[in-house]
């Protein structure tokens, strides 16, 4: 009978890397953890610090250097991060050399709550205390603060974070009433009355046509409010 040395040989190979594949595994399992780490994605305003984020691991689960890896369960670890009301997304894993590294997205304010209550607006809508570490510069809200006029406000600031001029220029948002929202400008004394959120494309290309052309005219220094409420409109009030 003729012999498939082939076949033994691709037999032998196998057997190889499943031993080395086997052993390597294991050794990874018995390796402890020599250190931690912490990095933030994105925004690099720090709402929660390095410190604050080691701090809370060990608050939960003692010091974590020298614990073997195996007894690191990443997914527990994971959701107390997540825990926190600064963190939006963690995502924790152990590399190869035994370091434990957690990466974190912070929650990104884009509104200033001033009433009753105080706190931010996120950019999924949702309540974000103040951080004790970071003040972020984001649009000051005053006015009657209900749930249906966050939600107004927050479809404005959408709106107002995807265009260049009005993210540099609109610095708060007053509510006089629910459908009815004033902006305040950073360089110019009057306000702008917005009236509801319908047609927020259209209101804000004739704002910004209006300001070109007043701005051109050296102008803008004339009016105390500038109405967008009427239909494809600007109305102006002088000084």
């Amino acid at each position: 009978m003729r012999i498939n040395w082939n076949f033994i040989k691709i037999t032998a190979l196998i057997l190889m890397i499943m031993g080395l594949y086997a052993f390597s595994n294991n050794r990874s399992r018995n390796k402890n953890v020599v250190r931690t780490k912490v990095e933030f994605l994105g925004d690099q305003n720090l709402y929660i610090t390095e410190g604050a984020v080691n701090k809370l691991l060990i608050q939960n689960y003692g010091r974590l250097e020298n614990v073997p890896k195996e007894n690191i369960v990443l997914n527990t670890i994971e959701k107390a991060l997540e825990a926190n009301e600064m963190v939006k997304s963690a995502q924790v894993y152990v590399t190869i050399d035994g370091e434990l590294t957690s990466k974190i997205v912070q929650r990104k304010p884009i509104g200033r709550i001033e009433g009753d209550s105080k706190f931010y607006l996120d950019d999924e809508g949702k309540r974000m205390p103040f951080s004790s570490n970071y003040s972020a510069r984001v649009p000051i809200i005053t006015g009657n603060i209900t749930g249906k006029s966050l939600e107004d406000v927050y479809k404005i600031l959408e709106f107002i974070n995807k265009d260049d001029f009005l993210r540099k220029n609109v610095i708060g948002i007053h509510i006089k009433a629910e459908d009815d929202y004033q902006l305040k400008f950073r360089l110019n004394q009057f306000v702008v009355n917005l009236g509801d959120i319908e047609n927020l494309e259209t209101k804000f290309s004739n704002f910004k046509a209006f300001y070109a052309k007043a701005n051109k005219d050296n102008t803008l220094e004339d009016f105390a409010e500038v109405s967008l409420e009427f239909n494809n409109q600007v109305v102006c009030t002088k000084i």
